[in-house]
């Protein structure tokens, strides 16, 4: 008996040291993630990675957990054709990385977002959100309605969950597995992600699962994570009253991350706002149905813009 304990003991410990995934130095991926159209701009220390595209009025585009710039491809293909879209890596993700003062709760976002900005000194904007990107957005606009033009808010964050939290955030919560996930992340551990926020877990690539995988392992990213996951919620949703600006709020009906019943939270809270909920997609409709998600969103743009025009 004693044998066997000490057998599958050291089994387990194998099957650890070889799943061990070391963090990614950033010189080792910056290649990879950037092309012709990246750029980088100094904010806190970090050397933020952005992209800048196109001409007109400007779209910012904010990313959620785990994720990077990168989830808006093909909105921003399509879209910088008519307007001039904005989009960067969070800090904490993608190749900006974590801050020095492993600060990432939303009020530190919105400082980010509001140096970010800044830098670019743009005076208006239509402000685009998912999950996290959505809280952050909608906090941010809170603030400066005078700053955002439209509001876009994809499967957006702030209210207390209802629903099972997701297994990622199960393993950043728990002592001693958080521990393991800080050097132990298996593509599994992505891809099973990756299947909980798609509804239509086929179109799942190789290359899409590589991406998140890579970037979840950018030096710094997994313990920030942690790091994230471990605060105590703070309820901001008290906010939401202060928004006027015209708002458009859409969902995947499918959601099993952050559940489309919030939709009518929001909707009851934001003055000015509409909701649009989508069959058969899951959390990041910008993902799964791109065409679709922003047809829906251009045509509430513009048919916001003709009502302003109608009303001055």
């Amino acid at each position: 008996m004693k044998n066997n304990f000490f057998l599958f003991l050291f089994s387990i410990i194998i099957l650890l040291i070889f799943n061990i995934k070391l963090d990614i130095p950033i010189e080792n991926i910056l290649n990879k993630y950037k092309d012709n159209s990246s750029k980088f701009i100094t904010i806190d220390q970090m050397n933020v990675h952005y992209k800048d595209e196109g001409v007109g009025v400007p779209i910012i585009l904010i990313h959620g957990t785990g994720s990077s710039l990168h989830t808006w491809d093909d909105w921003a293909e399509k879209l910088k054709n008519e307007y001039r879209v904005i989009r960067m890596d969070l800090p904490a993700f993608g190749l900006t990385g974590p801050n020095k003062t492993n600060n990432y709760r939303l009020e530190y976002y919105k400082s980010f977002l509001e140096t970010f900005i800044e830098k670019l000194e743009l005076e208006q904007f239509i402000l685009v959100g998912n999950s996290l990107g959505g809280s952050i957005a909608w906090y941010y606009s809170s603030y400066r309605v005078n700053k955002v033009n439209k509001l876009v808010l994809i499967d957006p964050g702030g209210f207390e969950s209802k629903i099972d939290t997701p297994f990622i955030f199960k393993l950043a919560k728990t002592p001693l597995l958080n521990k393991i996930l800080r050097y132990i992340t298996p593509k599994y551990f992505i891809e099973k992600s990756l299947k909980e926020v798609y509804y239509d877990d086929k179109i799942i690539s190789s290359k899409l699962v590589d991406r998140y995988h890579d970037l979840t392992l950018r030096e710094g990213n997994r313990a920030a994570f942690i790091s994230r996951a471990n605060y105590e919620k703070v309820d901001h949703t008290i906010r939401l009253k202060k928004i006027t600006v015209p708002t458009l709020i859409l969902w995947g009906k499918e959601d099993i991350w952050i559940s489309y019943t919030d939709g009518k939270k929001f909707l009851d809270l934001i003055p000015n706002s509409e909701l649009v909920i989508m069959e058969k997609v899951g959390h990041v409709p910008m993902e799964e149905k791109p065409n679709e998600s922003r047809i829906i969103t251009l045509d509430f743009i513009k048919r916001t813009n003709s009502l302003e025009k109608k009303i001055r």
